[in-house]
C-alpha cells in the first residue's frame, strides 16, 4: 500500500506555520483596517482639538516636507518589500535611494530643512498605486498587505506622539508618589541603575540611549526576519512581531490615562524643573510617608505606567526565541539593555517595568489565540495577565504604604505575579505549538518475505 506523506506547511516566522487554522481572513483584515482608520480619524481631531497636526496629516506632509524619522520611514519600506522579488526590491531600494538624494539636493539650493526618508515614502505609495492598478486577485491582496505594513509601523510612531500629547494634556496631576512608595518593595531599583548608569557615562550612556532610542528599528529587522519568506510563500505568517508591536502601541496609552505617572527624572529630579516633588533623583532616596498626587505641568508625557519600552523589548525578546543563535542573541541584549536604560535615565520605575511585562505577554497571547482560534487555554491565559495587571495597577494605587512598609512580603508577591504570567505563557505556546505542529507520517515497513510453498 502506497503511503502519501503529508505536506507540512511552510513557515516563515521562525517556526509558526504560515495557516495553522482556516479563518474567514478577509472579513478579519476588514474589521481590523476599518478599526484602524477610525482609530487614526479619532486621534486626528483629538490632537486638533488641542491645536497641533494629529497622526495623519503630520504622515502626509511627510511626503513634501523633511521628515522627523528618515530610518523609521526606511524601516517602513524594508517591511513593504518582503512581498517583492529580489530585483523589485533592489529597484525600490534604488529609486528610494535617487529620489532622496534629489531632494536633498533641492532642499540644499533653497535653503530649506535638510533629512531624507521622502524617497522610502515615495516607493511605499507608489507599491500602493502599482498594486491597485497593475495586480489583481491574490498578488493585488499580498501587495496592499506589504504596503499597509510600512505605513503602520510609521503610523504607529506619529500615533504615540499624539497619545503623548493628550496625556500631558487632559492628566494635570500624577501619581508618581504612590508608585515611588510602592517601588521600595522592590529596593528601588531606578535609583540603583541610576547611579550605575551616572558612574559610566559618556560611554554607557551613549550606548543605552543608542538601544533605548533605536527599538522600533530593531523591532523592525527583527520583523523582516520573520517574513524573509513571505516573498516565496506568497503569504504572511500567520503571527509575527509587528502585529503584536503595533497592538501595544494601540492599547498601551490608554492605560496612561488611568494612571498617570511621569517617571523618577521628572518627579524627583532636575528635569521636572519647579513641578518636582524634589531634586532627589538618583542620590537620594525619597522617605516614606502618605502618598499623594502632585500637580505637574501640560508639556511631560504621562506615559511610564505600565513601561512600553519594556513590553514592546519583552515581545521583541519573546519572538526571536525561534530564530537564529545572532537574533536570540541580539533579542536578548535588547532586552536588557532596554530595561537599564528605562531605570538608569530615570525614565521608568520597578513597578512599570512589571507591569509591562505582564501587558506585553498578556496582548502576545490575545493575539496568538486569535490566529489559531480561542480555547480554553487561551482564554485562561489572557484572563489570567489581565487579572495580574490589574492587580498590580490597583495595588500601586491602594496599599503604596503597606507595600513599602513590608518589603519582604510585598515584594516577592510582585516578582511571583509576575513570574506566574511568564510561566503560564511559556506552558501555554510551547503546549499550541505541540498540536499545531504537522504530523509527521510514520515511514511504511519494510515488505515481510513471501513463506516459501514446499
Amino acid at each position: 500500500m502506497k503511503t502519501t506523506p503529508t505536506r507540512i506547511p511552510p513557515r516563515g516566522d521562525g517556526g509558526w506555520p504560515l495557516t495553522p487554522r482556516r479563518r474567514p481572513r478577509a472579513v478579519l483584515w476588514g474589521a481590523a483596517g476599518a478599526v484602524t482608520a477610525g482609530f487614526l480619524v479619532a486621534l486626528e481631531f483629538a490632537a486638533r482639538h488641542y491645536g497641533v497636526r494629529g497622526p495623519l496629516t503630520n504622515q502626509a506632509r511627510e511626503v513634501v516636507f523633511a521628515p522627523d524619522s528618515g530610518p523609521l520611514l526606511y524601516a517602513g519600506l524594508a517591511l513593504t518589500m518582503v512581498v517583492l522579488t529580489w530585483r523589485q526590491r533592489l529597484v525600490a531600494a534604488g529609486a528610494a535611494v535617487g529620489l532622496d538624494v534629489v531632494l536633498w539636493l533641492v532642499r540644499w539650493a533653497v535653503g530649506a530643512e535638510m533629512n531624507f526618508g521622502n524617497g522610502a515614502l515615495w516607493v511605499v505609495l507608489g507599491c500602493a498605486v502599482v498594486a491597485v492598478t497593475r495586480r489583481t486577485g491574490g498578488e493585488r491582496t499580498l501587495l496592499l498587505k506589504g504596503v499597509g505594513l510600512g505605513l503602520l509601523l510609521v503610523a504607529g510612531h506619529k500615533t504615540g506622539d499624539t497619545w503623548l500629547l493628550i496625556t500631558s494634556e487632559t492628566r494635570g496631576v500624577v501619581l508618581d508618589p504612590y508608585v515611588a512608595t510602592a517601588d521600595h518593595a522592590l529596593g528601588d531599583p531606578s535609583w540603583l541603575v541610576g547611579r550605575f548608569v551616572h558612574a559610566t557615562e559618556p560611554v554607557g550612556g551613549h550606548l543605552l540611549h543608542l538601544v533605548y532610542g533605536q527599538l522600533p528599528l530593531a523591532a523592525a529587522l527583527v520583523g523582516l526576519y520573520q517574513l524573509r519568506h513571505v516573498a516565496a510563500d506568497r503569504r504572511f505568517p500567520s503571527h509575527h512581531l509587528v502585529r503584536t508591536f503595533l497592538v501595544i502601541g494601540l492599547l498601551g496609552p490608554a492605560v496612561y490615562l488611568v494612571f498617570p505617572v511621569v517617571g523618577p527624572v521628572y518627579a524627583y529630579g532636575a528635569d521636572g524643573g519647579a513641578w518636582a516633588v524634589a531634586q532627589l533623583w538618583p542620590d537620594v532616596l525619597p522617605r516614606l510617608g502618605i502618598p499623594h498626587s502632585v500637580p505637574f505641568d501640560e508639556v511631560t508625557p504621562r506615559n511610564c505606567m505600565p513601561s512600553l519600552h519594556t513590553a514592546w523589548a519583552t515581545t521583541l525578546f519573546v519572538h526571536s526565541r525561534r530564530g537564529s543563535r545572532a537574533v536570540r542573541f541580539a533579542g536578548a541584549f535588547w532586552l536588557v539593555a532596554t530595561l537599564t536604560a528605562t531605570l538608569g535615565f530615570g525614565y521608568h520605575y520597578g513597578a512599570d517595568l512589571i507591569a509591562g511585562v505582564v501587558f506585553a505577554l498578556t496582548v502576545e497571547a490575545a493575539m496568538r489565540a486569535s490566529v489559531r482560534g480561542w480555547d480554553r487555554s487561551g482564554a485562561v491565559l489572557v484572563a489570567h495577565g489581565t487579572t495580574v495587571f490589574a492587580a498590580l495597577l490597583a495595588a500601586y494605587r491602594l496599599l503604596p504604604v503597606e507595600m513599602a512598609e513590608h518589603p519582604w512580603a510585598a515584594g516577592p508577591l510582585l516578582v511571583l505575579a509576575t513570574g506566574s504570567v511568564v510561566l503560564g505563557h511559556v506552558r501555554t505556546t510551547r503546549a499550541w505549538e505541540r498540536e499545531d505542529a504537522p504530523a509527521v507520517p510514520e515511514p511504511p515497513k519494510p515488505a515481510q518475505p513471501r513463506p516459501e510453498l514446499v
